[in-house]
């Protein structure tokens, strides 16, 4: 049976597909009967990112061959291209909903730390002040004492 899916292609990390009509039991890049076109994941700028001979895949299909899942995929985003443009720009909505919600984390954490901060300070500020009262409370009874001794002498 004839499929038409992708053949992998390109250097590591950098992939480049062949979109091919192959013997169904040959391997994903081992030889293929025609190539249709090509599809280019990586590609940027003015490089084109996905191109099918149409009639090539018309005929295959109407010889009986299957296509895979993906390539469905790609033909109809090659058919109409809007389709990239929607799922590029839902991509970065959800990006920056990711960021804020990052940014919010990171601004709660810094609140939170900001709090621990402001509470410790107090306690500090607490334990200074009774320490001071404590110490002129003594100082007082220290003074009281004072002239009472100097009175008997």
């Amino acid at each position: 049976m004839v499929k038409i899916r992708l053949a992998r292609g390109g250097a590591k990390k950098k992939p480049f597909y062949s979109i091919v009509a192959t013997d169904s039991r040959k391997r994903r890049d081992s030889g293929y009967i025609e190539r249709i076109g090509y599809f280019n994941p990586v590609a940027r700028g003015q490089e084109v990112r996905l191109t099918i001979e149409e009639d090539r895949l018309d005929y295959w299909t109407s010889k009986g061959a299957q296509i895979s899942d993906r390539v469905k995929q790609l033909v109809k985003e090659f058919k109409d291209p809007s389709i990239r443009e929607k799922r590029v720009a839902a991509q970065g909505v959800r990006a920056a909903a990711v960021a804020a919600k990052l940014a919010a984390q990171v601004k709660a954490k810094a609140d939170e730390e900001a709090k621990v901060a402001a509470e410790a300070k107090a306690a500090e500020e607490a334990e200074a002040k009774a320490a001071a009262e404590a110490e002129a409370a003594s100082a007082e009874e220290v003074s009281e004492e004072a002239p009472v001794e100097d009175a008997k002498t």
